[in-house]
């Protein structure tokens, strides 16, 4: 390892050590014979790429593993919280939060779904107005990730949402569930809706359920 002075400098022993083994294995390089050079090159080049190869495999495989266990110890910690606050709106917050640290997964999630189904309603529900539009979109997303038939319904009205950002993502939450019901309204807003995103997403949803 290359150490450094109390000043962020290279050591100057050290860096003179690295430029002599350098200097050293050119010139022992310089001195084999041609039929040796060939013979490491074909061998070792290959052998290195290879071990390259392994190694980089492994570190991904170890990092998934590692960031599969944080993400269970995190979810550990949000799903106490959440089983213990009483607030709706700190009820709401941390659902959102598992939602998005879950990937919207509902696995691991199951123990609240019927928790999640109540508040992402109610939250659809009670957020009513323009400004409170990122909250009903919130909702909407993630209510589909409870994968409750009963949603579709409640989705699919969402559709008439006077905000375009909300109806975006009560399309993709109909997407995520693929919901074959909501195909023809989906295709119907995919064309006519006035917002480009909306359509989009309703195009992206149809993608989903076909």
């Amino acid at each position: 390892m290359i150490r450094f002075s109390q000043r962020g400098q290279v050591n100057p022993t050290v860096a003179l050590l690295i430029v002599g083994l350098v200097i050293a294995c050119v010139w022992i390089w310089k001195r084999l014979a041609p039929d040796m050079q060939d013979q490491i090159v074909e061998q070792a080049v290959p052998l290195v790429a290879l071990s390259t190869a392994v190694l980089v495999a492994f570190w991904r495989i170890v990092r998934w593993i590692l960031r599969r266990r944080a993400v269970r110890k995190e979810r550990a910690l949000l799903l106490a919280k959440f089983q213990q606050e009483t607030a709706p709106g700190k009820r709401f917050d941390l659902a959102c939060e598992l939602v998005e640290l879950n990937e919207y997964r509902l696995e691991g999630l199951e123990a609240v779904s019927k928790d999640f189904l109540e508040i992402f309603s109610r939250t659809l529900k009670t957020a009513v107005g323009d400004k409170q539009h990122r909250t009903r979109g919130m909702a909407a997303s993630y209510l589909s990730v409870v994968r409750d038939p009963s949603v579709v319904p409640t989705l699919m009205t969402v559709l008439d949402d006077d905000h375009w950002w909300v109806r975006s993502q009560a399309a993709l939450g109909l997407g995520r569930m693929r919901a074959s019901e909501a195909k023809a309204k989906l295709a119907y807003m995919a064309t006519e809706d006035w917002d480009q995103t909306v359509r989009s997403r309703c195009r992206e949803a149809l993608e989903r359920i076909e």
